[in-house]
């Protein structure tokens, strides 16, 4: 990952996690809270791919996970938004064609967004956090999805936008 990126990418994490926990976290909706940084690790992983989705998303994560009000074990989203920048990053456009389809980004965030969720939740059951099932897992998904997919319109192709001018070189194909 080039100097460009690393500094484009730790600009957007930082903006992304205050305004969520300022500013997001703090609207008081039911459910629960859209997830900035998961479009902004999406966004990043649909433009340069696999691995610097992965790296963005460890990263992106691992603020999360140390940033205050954080109630849970360091390195529990940092994985789970690893693996969805992963994911994410394997829809990425190879060769010439840099853009993405409306249709395809959204279902990207609508799968990531549940995926996320029920992932979160498992890890933590693992670890023994049962914060999840007193609150339900399924409402909780489903509340993750609609307010991620509502907010992916506007957050993820303007990450992408300047993904793509901070570095214009197309993913080389496989």
């Amino acid at each position: 990952m080039g100097a460009a990126r690393a500094l484009y990418a730790a600009v957007l994490i930082v903006v992304g996690l205050v305004v969520q926990v300022s500013v997001l976290a703090r609207l008081g909706l039911p459910g629960a809270v859209p997830d900035l940084l998961m479009l902004v690790v999406i966004g990043m992983a649909m433009t340069w791919g696999p691995t610097a989705g992965c790296v963005v998303g460890f990263a992106a994560g691992l603020c999360a996970d140390l940033a205050p009000p954080a109630d849970h074990a360091a390195g529990r989203y940092a994985f789970v938004l690893c693996l969805a920048g992963y994911v994410a990053g394997l829809f990425a456009q190879r060769g010439r064609q840099p853009r993405q389809s409306v249709v395809t980004t959204i279902l990207v965030v609508v799968v990531l967004a549940a995926l996320t969720t029920v992932l979160y939740a498992g890890v933590g059951a693992l670890v023994g956090d049962t914060a999840a099932r007193n609150v339900g897992l399924g409402r909780l998904m489903t509340t993750a999805v609609v307010y991620d997919a509502l907010l992916a319109p506007f957050v993820v192709p303007l990450v992408m936008t300047g993904a793509r001018r901070i570095d214009p070189q197309p993913l080389m194909p496989i």
